[in-house]
């Protein structure tokens, strides 16, 4: 039987590729990803850098499945995956009723459409939870199967699969094959932020590290300083004095906004990071001792991508808040992994039974 899915011919192509946090962690459970996808040219330097594919700036809208069709090299598995933006879809947007105007909400019919038109013989795709629940997922499952793919799909926590971080995903494997189990966890606990980020040298709001530009956080303005002094691990602004909150939190309107202006704990995963984790005042984002917010490679980090991992080329200026929401927007290459790793146990599986 074959021990790798190099040695049983198979290639992958990535859509919506980003920062290669979906590449990166299928490389690891070693799967070849010749290339991926992207609108967002400021990907190209992090992806080619690190994960050593190739980077194709397009829209989805505008190809079809022979316009990438080449990067499969003749390939007996054809893999195809995906995580469309997940914004339009998440439980903050979902609130707006303007919701299905985004531009980006059809995203996910557009990657429907390339995998009717080449039929790989697998395909995967990662996206918030509450995608599950809306008819365009209803429909995107249907027509797959009409077309002869077995689905397996499901909600599953980040941190059973080395994530350090309270962070659900749907994860959803589709294969024209035979049936496709879930990724099955491999952690025994958690992961904390003590354990990923405390090695960190530590930083003054503001500042950046001299031997690191990612480690680098926001600077906090006066009153947003003494917040944070009076804000304790896993606490939130119902810890400060009176005078040091603003004055919607002042009304009763303000007292269900519970999770922001936090610091998180050591021993405890890190909530869920956004795409402004990098910001004190919009979660829970505070260092757990120092005064000011997340640096980008402390996110980075508690997504799991390797602390070598390169955003920019070296001498550039880091693009703070585009760095920012790169890394929030990423699938962790931790649970990329635990995906290539039920591919590869699905194709391994089938080699046996045709050996």
């Amino acid at each position: 039987m074959c021990e790798s899915l190099n040695q049983l011919n198979a290639q992958v192509f990535d859509m919506f590729c980003s920062i290669g946090g979906l590449t990166y962690g299928l490389q690891e459970a070693g799967i070849t990803v010749k290339a991926g996808l992207d609108i967002d040219s400021s990907c190209r330097y992090a992806y080619e850098k690190n994960c050593g594919a190739t980077f194709i700036e397009a829209d989805i809208r505008n190809i079809s499945f022979s316009d990438i069709s080449t990067y499969f090299n003749d390939a007996e598995y054809r893999i195809l995956v995906g995580c469309a933006p997940c914004q339009p879809f998440s439980s903050h947007t979902a609130k707006r009723k303007s919701c299905q105007l985004d531009s980006r909400w059809n995203l996910i019919d557009e990657f429907l459409r390339i995998i009717l038109e080449g039929q790989p013989e697998v395909i995967s795709m990662e996206n918030v939870p509450q995608l599950m629940d809306k008819a365009i997922y209803h429909k995107f499952k249907r027509e797959l199967t009409d077309a002869g793919y077995k689905i397996a799909d499901g909600v599953i926590s980040c941190t059973d699969f080395g994530v350090p971080q309270k962070r659900c995903r749907l994860v959803m494997l589709g294969s024209l094959l035979d049936r496709i189990d879930m990724p099955k966890s491999a952690a025994k606990e958690p992961k904390t932020v003590r354990q990923v980020i405390e090695h960190l040298c530590p930083l003054e709001h503001g500042q950046s590290s001299e031997t690191d530009p990612l480690h680098v956080c926001s600077r906090l303005e006066p009153i947003n300083l003494k917040r944070i002094r009076a804000s304790r691990p896993g606490g939130s602004w119902r810890d400060w004095p009176t005078a040091l909150l603003p004055n919607c939190y002042k009304r009763d309107s303000g007292l269900s906004y519970g999770s922001v202006y936090g610091r998180m704990q050591w021993d405890k995963p890190a909530p869920t990071l956004t795409t402004q984790f990098y910001r004190y005042g919009t979660g829970r984002y505070g260092h757990p001792e120092q005064d000011r917010a997340l640096s980008l490679r402390e996110g980075a980090i508690l997504q799991t991508f390797p602390e070598q991992y390169q955003f920019v080329a070296p001498g550039e200026k880091t693009p703070f808040t585009k760095i920012g929401r790169q890394i929030g927007n990423a699938v962790p290459p931790s649970l990329a992994s635990a995906i290539g790793r039920a591919i590869t146990d699905h194709l391994k599986k089938r080699e046996k039974r045709n050996v």
